[in-house]
C-alpha cells in the first residue's frame, strides 16, 4: 500500500470512531423531535387523530383538493420547483396532509435544501409508506400518506446529518398549520 492510500485508510478509520458518538448523539435528537412534534401544533388545530385508512371516491377527491393538489397527491404528478410558499416557510409549527390533515413533519424537521421544494430530514413516526418508482428509469424511492394514500414526494440520501435523508415534499400536497394561529 502505498503511503497516500494509507493516509487515506488510516483517516478513514479515525473519521468512523470519532464520529459515531456525535451521530448516537444526533439520532437521539432526531428521537426526540419525532417524539415532541406535538409542542409546535397549535392548540385546538385541525388534524386527523389517527391513521385509520380514509378512502374517498375519485369524485369526492377532485372536490376536496384543488387541481393542482389533486394532480400531485392522486395522480402522483410533480409541481414545478420553487412555486410552493412552504419552501420558504420558517414559522414554528406542523406540515400536514393536505388530502386527510395527518401530521406529517414539524418545523424543527424541515432544512433548506436548495431544490425548490419542500424538504425535511425526518418525519413524524408512522406518516408514510414507501414505494419504488421507476418513472425517470433509476429507481427512485417514493412516500405515500400512510392515511390516505396521497403521493408527496421522494426519499433521497443526500440530507444533512444524522440522518443523512431528504424527503423532497410537494408544498401543494401539504398544509402548513402555524404554532401560534390557524393556517
Amino acid at each position: 500500500m502505498d503511503r497516500r492510500n494509507a493516509v487515506k485508510a488510516l483517516a478513514g478509520l479515525a473519521g468512523s470512531w470519532f464520529a459515531r458518538p456525535a451521530i448516537a448523539k444526533g439520532e437521539k435528537a432526531v428521537e426526540q423531535l419525532q417524539k415532541n412534534w406535538r409542542t409546535l401544533l397549535a392548540e385546538g388545530a385541525d388534524v386527523a387523530s389517527g391513521a385509520d385508512p380514509l378512502k374517498l371516491s375519485d369524485e369526492d377527491w377532485r372536490k376536496r383538493l384543488s387541481p393542482q393538489a389533486y394532480d400531485v397527491l392522486r395522480k402522483e404528478g410533480t409541481e414545478r420547483a420553487g412555486s410552493s410558499p412552504l419552501d420558504r416557510e420558517k414559522r414554528p409549527g406542523v406540515f400536514v396532509c393536505a388530502g386527510c390533515s395527518l401530521p406529517l413533519f414539524s418545523s424543527a424537521m424541515k432544512f433548506d435544501s436548495g431544490t425548490g421544494w419542500p424538504s425535511f430530514f425526518t418525519t413524524i413516526p408512522n406518516a408514510f409508506g414507501t414505494s419504488r418508482d421507476f418513472k425517470l428509469i433509476f429507481p427512485r424511492t417514493e412516500y405515500h400518506c400512510s392515511r390516505c394514500g396521497g403521493h408527496h414526494g421522494h426519499l433521497f440520501d443526500d440530507g444533512p446529518e444524522p440522518t443523512g435523508l431528504r424527503y423532497c415534499n410537494n408544498g401543494v400536497a401539504l398544509r402548513f398549520i402555524p404554532k401560534t394561529g390557524k393556517a
